[in-house]
């Protein structure tokens, strides 16, 4: 049985994390940390808990965590890890952090974005970016995993094959994606009171949003793999020749809040590269993702909606090309607390302990 430890339990994600082990057959929880409700019962914090979790919340000492746990999930502020993690932790436990302090190779462009500096440069090299599908080999050895986020999960994912084979112009790469107000955590905020999201939508970030230079690396490097080659091989090849960014890809990215409580929607376009029909990019998509469990690429004329994904671990794309412009439109649906970011966590705790991949991860989509 696998002892895992949450940092961060008591946020959305950290209770997603709670709901999705607590479901594992190879599993237990044996430390609900929350910097916020220490020694309060978890079931208090969160009533659909009552009479599931006979716990108290602890603390978020991750030295003493270490000595009980094989994994820790780290669902925190960004920065919080990068401060306290030490070789200590990473010898005793493995780490999956589900904040972005180790997604991105080149930390100028980490502290340039996020406005903080990078207290752990020297985990940098070996952090591996947890995409299941396209860094599955690689996760399997790794200590500490930067579980991506779920923007940047929904983009990449639905652009990849796209990238990866250069059917499209990747100087031309938009991508317009919805978040339900979840996905801005549990604090409480101005902007995300009901009043303030109900009956409305807005963009946000617009030029600015942080997971941009995260999306344009991982495709810069799909963009510069060779044959059989998963990305985080790619990257590491990029840092030992001075280009951590990996000759990164420049994309406009603009999100938007949208008034429901999960749920991402990316709507991606980009020039086509030659005159490729349906069947071209469909096989493109096959090659990559017809063994993938969790990514569905939809029938024909079938595009992705959030609520066929919602509470399962399932990514839904789907694409239409525009012979009038020469453009191809991709889109990419998946919920934002399962594979964009507690599921996907799951999925690569069951890689790195040998589980099978989709352990506690077979619940359907929920529906209404």
């Amino acid at each position: 049985m696998i002892k895992a430890g949450i940092i961060g339990s008591t946020g959305y994600a950290g209770q997603e994390l709670v709901r999705i082990l607590l479901g594992h057959k190879d599993a237990e929880i044996v430390w609900f940390g929350s910097h916020s409700y220490v020694d309060k019962d978890y079931s208090e914090v969160y009533g659909n808990m009552f009479n599931i979790v006979d716990a108290k919340c602890l603390d978020d000492n991750l030295d003493e965590l270490s000595k009980q746990a094989d994994v820790i999930f780290t669902a925190t502020p960004q920065g919080y890890l990068a401060g306290v993690i030490n070789d200590d932790i990473l010898n005793n436990s493995k780490v999956i952090d589900l904040s972005a302090d180790f997604r991105l190779k080149d930390t100028d462009v980490y502290e340039k974005w996020y406005k903080i500096e990078h207290q752990a440069k020297q985990y940098i090299g070996e952090a591996v970016y947890g995409l299941c599908e396209l860094n599955r080999e690689s996760i399997k050895g790794a200590r500490l995993i930067a579980n991506p986020g779920c923007y940047t999960t929904t983009s990449i994912l639905s652009l990849y094959p796209l990238v990866r084979e250069h059917m499209i112009d990747v100087e031309t790469i938009v991508v317009d994606a919805k978040s339900g107000t979840s996905g801005a955590g549990r604090s409480a905020k101005l902007a995300n009171l009901y009043c303030e999201v109900n009956e409305s939508i807005k963009a946000y970030g617009v030029t600015t949003h942080r997971h941009t230079p995260e999306i344009e690396e991982q495709l810069g490097y799909a963009f510069n793999a060779g044959e059989k080659t998963d990305l985080f091989t790619v990257g590491q090849k990029a840092l030992s020749a001075g280009n951590p960014g990996g000759n990164p890809l420049l994309i406009n990215f603009t999100p938007h809040l949208v008034p429901m409580n999960r749920g991402i929607l990316a709507t991606c376009y980009a020039k086509l590269s030659g005159k490729y029909t349906y069947d071209d990019v469909k096989a493109a998509y096959d090659k990559y993702y017809k063994d993938e469990q969790f990514i569905r690429v939809l029938k024909k004329g079938v595009m992705p909606e959030t609520r066929w994904v919602e509470g399962s671990n399932y990514v839904d794309i789907n694409f239409v090309i525009d012979e009038r412009t020469g453009r191809i439109v991709v889109c990419g649906a998946l919920d934002n607390m399962v594979k964009g970011a507690a599921g996907q966590a799951v999925q690569n705790m069951n890689l790195i302990f040998g589980l099978p991949e989709n352990e506690g991860l077979l619940m359907p989509p929920v529906f209404p």
